[in-house]
């Protein structure tokens, strides 16, 4: 009899461990990455249409409360306060400032829970009078939210060239 009884449970066990197995894979696979990289672009271009509007709140809608921004020639930058405020005073320094992307990848993380974008973009503006033109490297890591949405834990911008008459 009690031989039986580990055969027994193992008889209930089995398929129920199975089923939890399935269904922890199931909801690992279900989860649509496509989907995710697709919303990550579309916010992006979100805050390059805030950047080419000179719209700060916009600019730094997906940013998390804690954002690092970390760019050539400058220190880091943390906090959206902080973010926004350098945002602020390029707006003013440079009133032509625009970026156009070149090209953009998003890498999201099996579990779904993060991502890193990248991309290249040509920044350009007018300096003196001479319309003036750099490439620029952008990475980014996005970590989703409870709620699903996705915001900026932190950015690197890399300039790949200095500026040069346009």
């Amino acid at each position: 009899m009690t031989g039986s009884l580990p055969m027994a449970v193992s008889r209930i066990t089995v398929p129920i461990l199975a089923a939890l197995l399935a269904s922890c894979a199931t909801s690992r696979s279900a989860y649509d990455r496509t989907a995710a990289a697709d919303t990550i672009k579309h916010e992006v271009a979100e805050i390059v249409a805030g950047i080419n509007a000179h719209d700060v709140e916009r600019a730094t809608k997906f940013d998390a409360p804690d954002i690092v921004s970390m760019e050539s020639m400058r220190a880091p930058s943390v906090g959206r306060a902080a973010e926004r405020e350098g945002l602020s005073m390029a707006f003013k320094y440079a009133p032509s400032w625009h970026l156009q992307l070149i090209d953009e990848t998003v890498e999201v993380a099996d579990a779904g829970d993060m991502a890193i974008y990248r991309s290249t973009y040509d920044e350009t503006g007018i300096d003196h009078d001479v319309p003036m033109i750099h490439r620029a490297n952008f990475i980014a890591e996005f970590r989703r939210q409870p709620d699903n949405s996705w915001t900026v834990a932190w950015s690197v911008v890399c300039a790949q060239q200095r500026s040069h008459p346009k």
